[in-house]
This record gives structure tokens, sequence and C-alpha cells, in this order.
């Protein structure tokens, strides 16, 4: 695979998506809700999604594709290349806010990342890794990340964690929450990702996040030297839901052993 062609080649159809997203603000959207009245789908993210199957599958048909949208093959395995795609992670923000959403893939060969990125659409910024050669904010390298304490950290989390739930023992993450510098909640796990690769978050922590929600991240990740796994500490699935923690490695592991007390 010739991962600067295939690089070149994301990077373009990401930035075409992008402007098309933007200039769908000039017409009506068309929302609808999937599981809950808090998840929503527009016709927008179905017609990136299409965009990008139809862009990726004349670069290379025998490249695979999984979508939040449902729209690709959605293989069960991760043989070949496989493409992990949110056309629009943020939806409600996308909606609501028209900003704080993003553009997330992950371009993996039998299930190894191999490129990853997260597009800020509304500022038109990337977050951009190539395994092995680092990772990029834009055209600035993105350094390792430095070591910090507990008390130093700023982490992002969902309040709805630190209310009852079915998912975990919420009086620790308040007790985190007492421990750590501060909290942020942006409404897009692909956002928070790009803030701990970059180091404007220390953390970032989910009860359920997607393969397409993580894809991306997860191979940006490795280039800086975040830790990023289940909420156990195991390697994260690409073919399942399932609890999500990526942080700077000298808090990683004691966050896990101190404050995700699973249900």
């Amino acid at each position: 695979m010739d991962l600067q062609r295939l690089d070149t080649f994301a990077k373009e159809i990401i930035i075409e998506a992008g402007r098309r997203i933007r200039a769908a603000y000039s017409y009506d959207l068309e929302i609808e809700t999937k599981s809950s009245a808090k998840d929503l789908v527009t016709n927008i993210d179905r017609e990136t999604e299409l965009f990008f199957i139809e862009q990726i599958k004349n670069f290379d048909p025998t490249h695979k594709i999984i979508g939040e949208e449902g729209m690709g093959e959605n293989p069960k395995t991760l043989e070949g290349i496989v493409w992990i795609i949110d056309p629009i992670d943020g939806t409600m923000n996308f909606v609501k806010q028209h900003r704080h959403f993003m553009i997330t893939i992950g371009i993996y060969r039998d299930g190894v990342g191999m490129l990853g990125y997260i597009y800020d659409v509304m500022a038109d910024d990337l977050f951009y890794a190539i395994t092995g050669e680092g990772a990029w904010y834009n055209e600035t390298p993105l350094r390792k990340l430095r070591s910090l304490v507990l008390e130093e950290a700023v982490i992002g989390i969902n309040a709805a964690w630190v209310t009852p739930n079915s998912k975990v023992h919420h009086e620790k993450l308040i007790d985190l929450i007492q421990v750590v510098r501060g909290t942020r909640s942006y409404g897009s796990a692909a956002m928070e990702i790009a803030f701990v690769v970059s180091g404007k978050l220390d953390a970032y922590i989910s009860m359920r996040l997607a393969p397409w929600d993580i894809g991306g991240g997860l191979i940006i990740a490795q280039e800086v030297g975040a830790l990023a796994t289940n909420l156990t500490g195991q390697p994260c699935s690409l073919t399942e839901s399932d609890g999500f923690i990526i942080a700077n490695p000298s808090i990683h592991q004691h966050i896990i052993d101190h404050y995700l007390d699973l249900k």
C-alpha cells in the first residue's frame, strides 16, 4: 500500500466533504432520530457517507468501508484495507450549534491502523497521523505528550456519567472530578480525542463508543504516545461498541485503577 498516495487522496476527499457540509446550511436539513431523541441523523450525514463510499470505490473497489450510517459493506472482520468512517461526529452540535462536529476516518490494513484523520469542519482544522511517521495538526507536527499528575489534568467527560446510571458507579467519577483541575464536555467524541492527542485535554472518558467514533483517533493517539483502551485497560474493539478512555500515559492506568468502577 502506497501510504503517501492514500494519504493525499484521503485528505482531498475529507476537505471536499467538509466543503459540502458547510454548503448544506444554505438549505433545509432533514432531521430524524435513531435510537432515541438524543441520537440524531440528518440527510447530510447520509449524503456525506455516500460521497465517501463513491470516492473510495472509484479509487480502489477492493477497499471496504465501515460507516456509522451503515451504507458501506460493514464487514465483520478487518481483513484487507478497511476504512472506518463517521461522516459527522457530533450531529447534535451540527444541527443545533453549527460547529463542534468532526469528520473522522481511520484506514486499517488487516486490523492494523495505517492512517488516521479527525477534521473540524467549521474551523477547517485537520488532525492526522501516518503510522510510524508522526502526527500533525494541519501542517504543524504534534509533539509527544508530556507527563503530568492527575491534579493538573483537564479531562473530558459527559455529565450524564456522573449521575446514577447503568454503566458505572458514578460516585467514583465524582471523586475523580473533585481531584482533577477541570472538566469539559464538547458533544463530539472525535473532537475530545483530537484535544487529548494535541494536549488540550489530558483524558477523555466515555461509557460507550462505536468503532467509527474512535477509528481515526486511535491511530493518531499511537503517534503522540496517548493511551487508548476500553475501561478495563484492554485494547479497543473496532467491530463493536465498548467503553473508552484515552489519556496521557502518566495518568491513564491510575484513572482506570481508582475511578472506573464498572457495574
